[in-house]
């Protein structure tokens, strides 16, 4: 009889490798996240009391900017969102699931244009050849899971679906919400399209996660051509023994975009827009 060989994954990984390999980043990250959410703010989050780096001189005109917020879903800003036990701790710290709704709410009271960039997987998705590390853990735990690209079934208070406060401000009509990432970056959605053809070349930037999908935006729409202004308290990464996510994509926010600001900030500069 031929002996049955152990099936693998399609990138070289057990079943019960991934399960171990997750079941310890949950069960280490759960543990920071559970840790008091009242305590001091992280020191390594402040700004620096002697900046080096150059001002910022941007501008918004309102004919030309929009609010973009990058994978406002369940899965990353829900308690019970796949992703929750290791950027649970950093959300909170920051308030996002708030201020990411005072971003919303501003832009759509100044009537300006709001981008939703979200970020889907489908069956076709899994059966990928090859995958780097957070590819490997989303497709293992089933993160922004949706049975087919034209099949919503399921959708409605899943993972993948928006974070409900949200829906108000995305389901009217206006927002544009584009086809999916599926990696990081915005390279293989049709995001950058959709700003050209509204002649947008300044964008808000929000949402998830501050050093993967949100700072991939970054970069490709600056390269682009396109001056962004990064809201830094309107995102949060995953804390996990390999490295603070947050902290990672703060460094480069500020030494990369046109402009950092807090969620304060930045509703007090859309509200006080001259048309």
């Amino acid at each position: 009889m031929t002996k049955q060989k152990t099936r693998q994954s399609p990138v070289g990984y057990s079943p019960i490798a991934v399960a171990l390999l997750l079941a310890l980043i949950v069960a280490l990250s759960t543990a920071w996240a559970g840790a008091d959410s009242a305590s001091t703010p992280n020191s390594a989050y402040a700004e620096p009391e002697k900046a080096t780096l150059p001002a910022s001189n941007m501008q918004i005109d309102p004919l030309r900017v929009a609010l973009m917020v990058v994978d406002p879903q369940n899965d990353f800003l829900h308690e019970k969102g796949m992703a929750w036990g290791v950027v649970g701790k950093s959300v909170t710290e920051h308030n996002v699931v708030q201020h990411i709704e005072d971003l919303l709410k501003a832009a759509k009271s100044a009537n300006l244009p709001v981008f939703i960039s979200p970020h889907y997987y489908f069956p076709h998705d899994h059966k990928w050849k090859f995958e780097g590390a957070l590819e490997k853990v989303m497709h293992a735990i089933g993160m922004f899971d949706r049975p087919g690209s034209l099949d919503v079934s399921g959708l409605e208070g899943s993972g993948a679906d928006l974070v409900r406060r949200y829906k108000p401000y995305i389901n009217d009509g206006k927002t544009v919400i584009t086809s999916p990432h599926k990696v990081y970056g915005p390279e293989q959605n049709d995001l950058v399209l959709q700003l050209r053809k509204q002649r947008i070349d300044q964008v808000i930037l929000a949402g998830m996660s501050a050093n993967l999908c949100l700072e991939s935006h970054m970069r490709s729409l600056l390269e682009a051509g396109i001056e962004v202004a990064v809201v830094k308290d309107a995102t949060a990464g995953a804390i996990i023994p390999e490295g603070d996510g947050y902290l990672a994509a703060l460094i480069n926010f500020r030494m990369i975009a046109d402009a950092v600001w807090s969620t304060d900030e930045t509703v007090w500069i859309i509200e006080n827009l001259e048309r």
